[in-house]
């Protein structure tokens, strides 16, 4: 008789925005078992948490929990912690953007991992992206495998930290989302705008603008997009 293996698990870090809700779709297909953690650190976009609510019941994961993080609010002063400091399009004075939070990844992937070790997962998915991305130091792969080797160390167990978006652009990661038939509800039911407003957003945010490039690219050339994507992902 042939040995049955375990069911695969993964935890996703979900935030309700496009990129983590495109690593969830993925992750739906590729594992037996899909988990997800929402963290609440009183964002300024903080509707995203009722977003990610409703995604994780409707696309039906095994677990969601949202878990309270605001202790990060009263330590990161930033665009996304203060309402008081508006959303800039320009960097600052250190070269970052305004809405970082400093150690927001560094504190959400170690409770994620800890989380992940209760669940019995051995990957932790998380949407970061060092090609399309906003200038963040905690969303490059270098910081992503320090983290990697932190958690497998620290609770002396393999981990592995996924990023399927870490070498997409944002047209590539709208690919994604089509390649899954799930274009249409990344599009209208997620939340990436800094103001809050769901789908489109509110087209002037950072985040949005980013958004909106990276779907335009792949509308307008979708067939190339989709073939860079292919390629990519058969390294």
């Amino acid at each position: 008789m042939s040995e049955i293996s375990s069911p695969t698990k993964a935890l996703v870090v979900f935030s309700g925005g496009q990129d983590s809700t495109t690593c969830l779709i993925q992750a739906l297909a590729e594992y037996d078992e899909v988990h997800g953690i929402t963290f609440d650190y009183g964002q300024r976009h903080r509707q995203e948490i009722e977003v990610a609510k409703d995604l994780a019941a409707s696309l039906k994961l095994a677990s969601h929990k949202v878990l309270d993080t605001t202790l990060l609010n009263e330590l990161a002063i930033s665009a996304l912690t203060r309402d008081s400091i508006p959303v800039s399009h320009e960097l600052m004075n250190n070269g970052l953007p305004n809405t970082f939070v400093p150690g927001r990844n560094i504190l959400f992937l170690t409770l994620a991992g800890i989380y992940a070790y209760q669940l019995g997962c051995h990957t932790v998915i998380t949407g970061v992206c060092e090609t399309d991305f906003s200038g963040y130091p905690d969303c490059r792969n270098e910081f992503i495998q320090s983290m990697q080797t932190s958690l497998s160390l620290g609770m002396d167990k393999p981990f592995n930290i996924a990023t399927p978006l870490m070498w997409l652009n944002k047209a590539e990661t709208w690919a994604l989302a089509d390649k899954y038939q799930q274009l249409e509800l990344v599009r209208q039911q997620t939340l990436t705008c800094y103001n809050g407003i769901i789908g489109d957003g509110c087209g002037d945010c950072p985040s949005c603008l980013l958004r909106q490039r990276g779907l335009d690219d792949y509308l307008q050339n979708q067939q190339k997009v989709m073939q860079s994507l292919n390629d990519k992902m058969s390294k």
